[in-house]
């Protein structure tokens, strides 16, 4: 059963209002697993961990936040956090370019559909409106993600759904990259906060 709570919150996600206008509770996307997130702090094991590429990847994707087109299979998913340094201060103006499949497990690779970057703002905040990925061969559920400070190194990595059955066959499946996720079938709420080398 959804409390208040949950139903303002996915009220304002299926409203589509502004991160400022609709915050996310995202105490309601708690994680499952025992082992922790990286997180900020002096010790350099913190840091995001890097994973690799993949094969899809299309430079110059569009500046949006909205990957999501009208009609489009799939459950409804508002992915968001922050981007933080080592010593815990939110991260501002950092490049935050996500891809990942569409409900059937396809990578569009002659446009860029479900494909899109954005700039974190003063307060390190990242978010995008999209759908949860399908399953493609051989992978668990994931999205993509490159990360990029002004004038740093580019940290690529993959976000992964909890329970799914996929995780404990994926090769490169990491704990420490899981999102904490809220929601239903319909419209679903998620969170990953990266914590990058920078101040």
């Amino acid at each position: 059963m959804k409390t208040r709570r949950d139903l303002l919150t996915l009220a304002a996600l299926a409203g589509g209002l502004p991160l400022a206008l609709a915050q996310i509770d995202y105490s309601l996307a708690q994680p499952r697993n025992p082992e922790p997130t990286p997180a900020c702090g002096d010790d350099h094991a913190g840091i995001t961990p890097e994973q690799m590429e993949g094969p899809y990847y299309t430079p110059d994707s569009p500046l949006r936040t909205g990957l999501y087109e009208a009609g489009m299979a799939g459950t409804r998913l508002r992915v968001g956090g922050l981007v933080l340094g080592r010593a815990c201060r939110p991260a501002a103006n950092v490049l935050v370019d996500l891809w990942h499949a569409d409900a059937d497990g396809q990578y569009d690779n002659r446009g860029y559909r479900l494909r899109g970057h954005q700039f974190t703002d003063a307060e390190g905040r990242w978010q995008f409106e999209t759908i949860v990925p399908g399953l493609y061969p051989g992978r668990t559920r994931h999205l993509h993600v490159k990360l990029q400070p002004p004038r740093g190194d580019i940290l690529t990595t993959q976000l992964y759904f909890p329970d799914e059955p996929g995780n404990a066959r994926d090769r490169i499946f990491d704990r420490r990259l899981l999102l904490r996720v809220a929601g239903d079938r319909e419209q679903a709420i998620a969170r990953y906060d990266f914590v990058l080398p920078v101040g």
